[in-house]
């Protein structure tokens, strides 16, 4: 079986609804949030749900936001805040993209 033998697409983790998590979350590839993390987060690709909560100082290569984002936010490539996404805090970003009805409260900066 040849694909036993191929190097493995990137991993991919889920913050489930009704799981809080308090402290450092470090995920090298797709992290899907459904519950709540608060402390800091570093990971490449994150998509926070309508039902996640994110109360933390984050790093990430690309972010979507459909729930709700607080803390210091540095993001290297692509932020999306969706229509019922709310992002509040300091943010780093290279590329912006904030849906009608999304909610942006932050200070911004550009890479």
């Amino acid at each position: 079986m040849k694909f036993l033998n191929k190097p493995l697409n990137k991993k991919f983790s889920i913050i489930d609804e009704g799981l809080t998590i308090e402290g450092a979350v470090n995920d090298h590839g797709n992290l899907i949030v459904k519950g709540i993390i608060k402390g800091s987060l570093d990971g490449e690709i994150i998509v926070i749900t309508e039902e996640g909560t994110v109360l933390a100082d984050t790093r990430a290569k690309n972010l979507t936001i459909s729930g709700r984002f607080e803390g210091h936010l540095n993001v290297s490539q692509k932020l999306i805040i969706m229509s019922k996404g709310y992002c509040s805090g300091e943010i780093v970003c290279r590329d912006l993209v904030v849906e009608t009805g999304g909610i942006l409260d932050a200070r911004i900066s550009r890479l």
